[in-house]
């Protein structure tokens, strides 16, 4: 029998995951290069938007994390 394995990202792994997703498209896209800085930004817009979207008790102390995370890189 297979089971199903979750694995929960931790709010490192999740901003590092949001930073790159704007990063490396646009280096795929090739005409609309992002700097590492504002692909930062864009990422901490994210969080931004779910972080208002939420209440506290739907995982805003993740999110938050993950923003805390963003400012460190």
């Amino acid at each position: 029998m297979v089971e199903n394995i979750i694995k929960t990202m931790t709010a490192r792994e999740k901003a590092k995951q949001l930073f790159d997703k704007f990063y490396l498209i646009s280096e795929l896209n090739g005409s609309c290069m992002m700097t590492k800085h504002t692909s930062k930004q864009c990422a901490l817009i994210c969080c931004d938007e779910v972080l208002g979207d939420m209440g506290a008790d739907r995982g805003y102390e993740f999110w938050s994390q993950v923003k805390d995370e963003l400012h460190k890189l």
